[in-house]
């Protein structure tokens, strides 16, 4: 992959709004990977992201009394008041947008990945993500215990990728699919019944 992830980012963006063209106002409404949030709210969170720039993420922060769930649920009203097609148009919109708030950019490439995960898999859609860009998540998100505790959660486990050439870590050993490793790494609970071994006991213990 490209040391530079914006292509990537820009790609999968357009893959998910294709994805989600066709799917019926009736299944906006499911749960997505992330507690509280539905696919459509997920997907109003990520529009307001690609939006986002570093000023204007402070100052909704003070808006919101530095409280960041109350932030982007504001900013998921403001992206979801005109009904699905009007999300999906606005995420057409934002494609090849490189706004975000402060943070690194690898974490803008997780956040595209993996909610885009976090609302394909409640909707039944499958979708193939590029390896080197999962793996390059796995050795980012694997570090770091920053807002999602991945490092922590991780540690004293073996993980290791049945599909790519890809592991960390020490201990009992929970393999699987790169992208399910991913999504157990931070935190979603659905992906650990991909995975098989002895540390899949442990991350479920955390997660």
């Amino acid at each position: 992959m490209a040391k530079e992830p914006w292509p990537t980012i820009h790609q999968e963006r357009a893959a998910l709004a294709d994805d989600l063209a066709a799917v019926p106002d009736s299944r906006w409404s499911t749960p997505s990977l992330c507690e509280g949030w539905t696919v459509h709210d997920l997907l109003g969170h990520m529009v307001a992201t690609a939006k986002m720039t570093p000023p204007a993420f402070l100052g909704g922060m003070v808006g919101a009394g530095f409280n960041f769930t109350k932030m982007a649920n504001k900013h998921i009203a403001r992206e979801t008041g005109g009904g699905p097609a009007s999300t999906v148009a606005e995420l057409r919109s934002v494609v090849t947008s490189t706004k975000h708030p402060p943070g690194p950019v690898d974490s803008w490439l997780g956040e595209t990945i993996i909610h885009a995960e976090d609302i394909r898999r409640p909707l039944g859609i499958t979708h193939d993500y590029p390896t080197d860009a999962v793996v390059r998540l796995l050795d980012f998100f694997k570090g770091s215990n920053v807002l999602i505790g991945a490092k922590k959660r991780i540690a004293g486990v073996t993980l290791r990728a049945t599909d790519a050439d890809w592991t960390t870590g020490s201990g009992p050993e929970a393999s699987g699919p790169a992208l399910s490793l991913l999504l157990a790494m931070t935190g979603r609970r659905a992906a650990l019944a991909d995975l098989t071994g002895d540390g899949v006991a442990v991350l479920q213990s955390r997660t």
